[in-house]
């Protein structure tokens, strides 16, 4: 009786233990998000003089992280890196740039906890998307199309029409949405990055994967046999994300992103990632 009594207690103490240290974790998950909702962004970085982007680490071109000295690197980073330096010299302050690696399917839930202040991670501003986020205006085009094997006879988005064939993308990547418009007969396919899409490709686990044109080209570069087909499909502009009701950044960037053009570091940052990519029309992007 006397040992029934002590194990009953000691299922109730750990209960207990598990409730106080679920109940802290939330507790300290309400209190980081309520700390971050309702601030400035913009004052928070002018006090910090650090802003925080989030990144892709694995979209070669636009952010992809290279192994020889762990940095992330690619048009997005740089993008940001050009914007937060034109942004402090309009403010007349230093403001160094921070990156922080997110995917499609983590970069708004980081935004919203206040990991980060913005990211440059091709986004497109989509309606659902800005119900959560600001966006400031375009500042690169992008459309959506295929990456293919050379050796299937694909050759636009029209071929992928049917039932017997799957098509590849991303968890949180608007292209998974706009496919079905388009081969809704094809079987979907949504993986948790490009990584895990590409080696699916590769092990025939699908005929193609779909994202954006800019997206699919990097892959085509480090991968040899599969080729962008056809022409894109949609209209898929990227433009940099903050959090709810964030005017002042948000202009701040858009001023920033006008200054970048009009002195031309913007066509600079085109032609250092984009020049060299086979088969795309890198001009087509300049401003």
């Amino acid at each position: 009786m006397e040992k029934a009594k002590k194990r009953q207690f000691g299922i109730v103490a750990t209960l207990i233990s598990i409730l106080i240290f679920f109940g802290a974790i939330t507790i300290m998950a309400i209190k980081a998000n309520t700390t971050h909702q309702g601030t400035d962004t913009l004052e928070r970085v002018k006090n910090a003089h650090i802003m925080t982007w989030g990144v892709k680490a694995d979209t070669k071109l636009f952010g992809l992280m290279d192994t020889n000295d762990g940095q992330i690197k690619g048009f997005d980073v740089d993008i940001a890196k050009a914007v937060t330096k034109q942004i402090a010299s309009d403010l007349n302050i230093t403001i160094e740039p921070i990156f922080v690696q997110v995917t499609s399917s983590t970069r708004i839930q980081l935004l919203k906890n206040g990991n980060i202040d913005a990211f440059a991670a091709t986004a497109t501003a989509t309606p659902e998307r800005k119900k959560v986020a600001d966006f400031s205006k375009p500042y690169f085009s992008a459309g959506q199309s295929i990456l293919v094997p050379t050796k299937e006879n694909i050759k636009s988005v029209k071929d992928l029409n049917k039932a017997d064939k799957t098509i590849l993308g991303v968890v949180g990547a608007n292209s998974i949405i706009n496919i079905k418009k388009f081969a809704p007969k094809a079987k979907i396919l949504a993986l948790n990055d490009y990584a895990q899409a590409m080696t699916a490709l590769k092990a025939g686990q699908g005929d193609a994967i779909t994202s954006d044109n800019g997206i699919l080209y990097g892959m085509s570069m480090e991968n040899k046999g599969y080729v962008v087909a056809g022409e894109p499909f949609t209209n898929e502009p990227y433009s940099i994300a903050f959090d709810k009701d964030q005017v002042p950044i948000t202009k701040a960037t858009n001023k920033a992103l006008d200054e970048i053009i009009k002195n031309g570091s913007y066509n600079k940052l085109i032609k250092k990632w984009f020049s060299k990519v086979p088969g795309m029309n890198w001009r087509s992007l300049e401003r």
